[in-house]
């Protein structure tokens, strides 16, 4: 299976460990976030991965060069220019000419989730993609209907609103950073090089079928900032395995 790990991130939630260092190589004891998220991916049957590269991009190249990996990796180059999720992604397009479904990763998520349910679940449902989200604290929430359809989202910090249903019949799930997505999606992605997956969904929901996988009992932890990795290390046990 096929997989893209999103890492061309600025890790500037992560500052001052990103002023000379990737947010990818940032360390978890004594593994780095890329390492953690491609045995992830591995342990659950993705092994043909590609990973977009931006901010301190010569760093993530060489480290992916000097270690061996359980899979094929290739490296999506935006040192000229960061494009964000969905532009990254767009960019990527023709990794994933198989014409299967595919997980999008982000770098600073780590998480024990299986990800092959996550996979069966969106062939299942035969959904355009399907989102990892979870009950939790969040500024920005997305909205979905009764039969986990997504239908919106909202900024609680902003009020700024986006619906396509009665708000009143909607539940609000903060996004995981997980998802698995029919390629299906290149065709529907706007003439821009920079735009993010959300807004992507956001613009396509009405006429196309994005559901939410509700994991709430995983482990899953954004150490996207520096006060979640000393959360990460005193949980290192459920995210290192062999």
């Amino acid at each position: 299976m096929r997989a893209m790990i999103l890492a061309a991130g600025l890790g500037t939630r992560l500052q001052p460990l990103t002023d000379n260092l990737p947010k990818a190589l940032v360390k978890i004891r004594d593994k780095t976030l890329i390492e953690i998220a491609i045995n992830n991916l591995v342990r659950n049957g993705f092994d043909k991965i590609i990973i977009n590269v931006h901010h301190f991009a010569e760093q993530v190249i060489n480290f992916i060069g000097q270690n061996n990996f359980d899979a094929d990796i290739t490296i999506s180059d935006e040192r000229d220019k960061l494009l964000d999720t969905g532009g990254g992604l767009k960019k990527a397009s023709r990794f994933f000419s198989d014409g299967k479904p595919f997980l999008l990763y982000n770098v600073d998520i780590i998480s024990n989730l299986n990800l092959k349910t996550l996979y069966q679940a969106n062939i299942k449902s035969n959904s355009l993609a399907t989102l990892t989200v979870r009950k939790r604290e969040s500024g920005r929430y997305l909205l979905f209907n009764s039969e986990n359809i997504l239908c919106g989202w909202k900024n609680t910090k902003t009020g700024e609103l986006i619906s396509s249903c009665n708000i009143d019949l909607l539940d609000e799930f903060a996004f995981s950073g997980i998802h698995i997505i029919n390629p299906k999606i290149f065709s529907l992605m706007p003439d821009d090089d920079v735009f993010s997956m959300i807004d992507l969904y956001l613009d396509i929901m009405k006429d196309n079928k994005i559901i939410a996988h509700i994991d709430n009992d995983s482990f899953w932890l954004d150490v996207g900032k520096t006060e979640s990795l000393k959360i990460a290390e005193e949980n290192f046990h459920l995210i290192n395995k062999p």
